[in-house]
């Protein structure tokens, strides 16, 4: 082989590596495949499971979809021709990351997945119960830190976000370095729902995010020195279905005694399901729906085949409007859901409604 046909032999295979490393752009316009620079003042961030679901996103509001679901080259490719980014879902077991050598390998592993997937950056949703002052805890902080940088460095202009509880009070035992974690990412996600994971009173139904409590958590957040514009509020657009063990004469629902991280009772003794399904089931009920003062929430009552009484705590643009206006009167960075797929978007005319409802509210009312 002579020494040009080599030289020639050594640049095309490199070029094939350089490309392949990099991924084929699957968009029909080359330039979609470009990451997402720009920075949006207000943020409205979709969680999507996966499906196709998300054709029927309301695309004039999206700045970020995280992609929980199965790699969509068509959801990347659409949602950049809109101007939002796409972001991986990160998610590690934290003992593993307490050694660097892991920890630094996993960061590796996204990024490149990042870049092949030409994605705008990961969405850190890491729930587990971590110990104040443990090596998990300070191996926490160093990966939301260590991920912020690799992302920066070498996707710029990508996001890095990181979930959090919807109080900083170690909800869920999950007692974390809040003020170091927002300082070191770009946005905190405030999951401001599954508010009855630990019960410590009674055993009874209550509303996934009750008004009071949920804006107190953000005062609570801001109150550790947290700038308000690196955080999210996150809705929810599901509920729960409790079965009634007991149902008194004042409609309360009593529920089954399911213990979680310290608590003896929690909403795992119900049943989530999506605004879809809540929808169609209170046109059964026998209670027609019903609103809590107090909580600031929406309920009903019905029974199923065996004659068992449930009721359903959930949200809807009532719930939600006085939420996200606190997003704008707090000063937040945006607002977002758990999740975008969960509405219905068959395009009959009721359901139509309510979904274009259920979008709308999020700009506040």
């Amino acid at each position: 082989m002579s020494r040009f046909v080599w030289w020639l032999f050594v640049l095309l295979s490199s070029t094939v590596v350089c490309l392949c490393g990099a991924g084929v752009c699957p968009c029909e316009r080359p330039e979609l495949c470009l990451q997402i620079r720009q920075t949006r003042d207000f943020e409205v961030f979709v969680f999507d499971v996966g499906g196709k679901e998300w054709k029927s996103y309301n695309w004039s509001m999206v700045t970020t979809v995280a992609t929980f679901g199965r790699y969509d080259p068509e959801l990347m490719c659409f949602a950049h021709a809109n101007g939002a980014r796409v972001v991986l879902k990160g998610d590690v077991p934290v003992r593993y990351i307490v050694d660097q050598n892991n920890r630094t390998a996993w960061i590796t592993e996204k990024v490149n997945l990042a870049k092949s997937q030409f994605m705008d950056g990961i969405n850190l949703d890491i729930e587990q119960p971590v110990v104040e002052g443990s090596p998990e805890y300070t191996a926490l902080t160093n990966l939301v830190k260590e991920t912020t940088e690799a992302f920066h460095r070498e996707i710029p202009g990508s996001q890095v976000s990181f979930d959090v509880p919807w109080s900083p009070k170690c909800i869920d035992m999950r007692c974390y370095d809040y003020v170091t974690i927002a300082e070191s990412c770009d946005l905190l996600f405030v999951m401001s729902y599954d508010e009855q994971s630990q019960i410590f009173g009674d055993c009874i139904a209550k509303a996934n995010a009750p008004l009071s409590q949920t804006l107190a958590g953000y005062d609570q957040y801001v109150s550790l020195g947290i700038d308000p514009k690196k955080l999210l509020m996150g809705v929810p657009w599901y509920g729960y279905d409790y079965l009634c063990l007991n149902f008194s004469q004042e409609g309360i629902c009593s529920i089954a005694k399911v213990p979680f991280r310290g608590a003896p009772c929690s909403d795992a003794a119900g049943k989530q399901k999506t605004y879809k399904w809540i929808m169609k089931q209170l046109n059964s009920s026998f209670s027609g729906r019903m609103w809590d003062d107090k909580c600031q929430a929406p309920f009903f009552n019905y029974k199923d085949e065996a004659g068992q009484i449930h009721q359903v705590w959930y949200d809807d643009p009532q719930s939600i409007c006085p939420k996200a206006s606190a997003v704008t009167a707090k000063g937040l960075r945006g607002i977002g859901m758990w999740n975008g797929n969960i509405l219905d978007y068959s395009g009959e005319a009721v359901a139509r409604q309510q979904t274009e409802m259920m979008w709308n509210v999020l700009l506040g009312c």
